[in-house]
């Protein structure tokens, strides 16, 4: 005997339903037994205190306000005994404590007490032209725990407690005792409003503090570029002094033999082997510069020819300056600086931004700019000083960022050099710069027997 031809197509169907509600069953457990950061309290990342402490004071006064409230609803309004009344409100408060920290974990105890008390109220006698299956001090402690619930735990998490206080209220509905008045439409609507009100507040807490935490990282990503832009300006600028030494130092050793007569075959030799070693260095410093002078070059559209600036080109830059509205004075000491390569375009650039800043942020501000040295000749002392802008005048930039300070410093470190910035009493800057004229060379390490051989 066969089976008749619609039951094959049925049962694949009944399958299928039964296989979803089980997914959808799974699903929700693991959705209410998966707290999100168990035992981290509400606010607990705030740096201030009271804020920290509010959730606290908040559930304590919900609990000792709910907990007399219930044992005299449950007791004197829907008849139950007292010990039964007792033990039931205590179930329905006293976790709002515990939400603090674990809200997943006290609904759990909330809503099976909760259950517990409908189930209970159905034989009492005063459930007639009452609320059931939740009284309203039930609803109220709900409530508030759906308000810390919301503030802790994902959406997915949300969902599932909204579901399950309908499926709770849907599942009451048959055992309605008469004449009560049904209240899960109510609490299932509220619960619906408020954990979704909470769950917004929440992503929008976590919105901002996401932004403030990309602004710092930006911030400091940005100050860190700066330095490197800066270290890539002066490797590409101190790349020409170098290779100008270098240079020289390949010729003076090459062109020896010829130069100086009767020299020994061994220091000739020498001779040759250092100008090998510097061709090679050289050689290697412009592989590891190329790549800085390439884009230079794309930028500018040739490679740079000019020679580096110094001191002696300062009364150049300010009169540039001056042409720019801002009144400068300049001083120099008398005769030429024999200054290091490195420290003289130091000096210069750190007068560069110094005035530049002073256009950008002071303009018309009248400024001095002093170049001297010390009675021993060991220091180079450059100091800009400006006033406070006039009143009519208005800064070209209101807020600085304090970038061109990081390029001054890395000027002054690159000398071994001290650099002391900030403002003054009567609302103007000072930027001073000391620079080691003679800088002390680091102290050779020993060779060792092997290198003695190998030169």
């Amino acid at each position: 005997m066969t089976r008749p031809s619609s039951l094959p197509a049925h049962e694949p169907t009944r399958r299928r339903v039964l296989r979803a509600v089980r997914q959808a069953l799974h699903l929700l457990a693991v959705e209410l037994g998966t707290p999100t950061e168990p035992g981290t309290p509400l606010f607990g990342g705030v740096r201030s205190i009271w804020l920290r402490r509010l959730p606290y004071l908040v559930a304590f006064a919900f609990a000792v306000s709910l907990l007399p409230t219930t044992i005299n609803v449950l007791s004197h309004d829907y008849g139950l005994n007292g010990g039964l009344a007792g033990a039931l409100a205590t179930a329905q408060t006293a976790p709002l404590l515990l939400a603090v920290t674990r809200p997943l974990q006290a609904w759990w105890v909330i809503f099976a007490a909760d259950i517990l008390c409908a189930m209970a109220l159905i034989r009492a006698d005063g459930v007639a032209e009452r609320a059931w299956p939740w009284p309203p001090t039930a609803i109220v402690g709900y409530l508030a725990l759906m308000v810390a619930l919301s503030l802790r735990e994902r959406g997915r998490t949300l969902t599932a407690v909204w579901l399950t206080t309908g499926l709770a209220g849907i599942l009451f509905e048959p055992m309605t005792p008469d004449g009560s008045v049904g209240t899960w439409v109510l609490l299932f609507v509220l619960t619906g409003v408020v954990l979704m009100m909470g769950a917004t507040l929440r992503e929008r807490g976590d919105a901002q503090r996401k932004l403030i935490e990309q602004e710092t990282i930006s911030e400091a990503e940005r100050a860190r570029r700066t330095l490197l832009e800066e270290r890539t300006r002066i490797a590409r600028e101190l790349h020409d002094v170098v290779a100008h030494h270098m240079s020289v130092i390949t010729v003076q050793a090459d062109s020896a033999a010829y130069r100086i007569s009767g020299i020994p075959r061994e220091a000739e030799e020498e001779f040759g082997s250092i100008a090998a070693t510097a061709r090679e260095s050289l050689a290697e410093m412009r592989r590891l510069l190329g790549v800085l002078r390439s884009e230079e070059s794309e930028r500018h559209g040739g490679p740079a020819k000019t020679p580096q600036p110094g001191v002696g080109m300062l009364p150049k830059l300010v009169e540039g300056t001056v042409r720019a509205g801002v009144p400068v004075e300049l001083s120099l000491p008398e005769g030429p600086l024999p200054l290091e390569p490195a420290v003289d375009l130091s000096a210069y650039r750190i007068v560069q931004e110094a005035l530049a800043n002073v256009v950008r942020h002071a303009p018309g501000a009248r400024t001095r700019v002093s170049v001297t040295t010390a009675a021993d000749g060991s220091l180079l002392t450059v100091l800009v000083v400006n006033s406070p802008p006039p009143a009519p005048s208005a800064p070209l930039e209101t807020s600085g960022t304090g970038h061109g300070l990081i390029g001054m410093r890395e000027r002054v470190r690159l000398v071994d050099g001290a650099l002391d910035t900030g403002p003054l009493p009567d609302g103007g800057f000072r930027v001073a710069a000391r620079l080691p004229l003679s800088p002390s060379p680091a102290p050779a390490a020993p060779l060792s027997p092997k290198d003695s051989d190998s030169v």
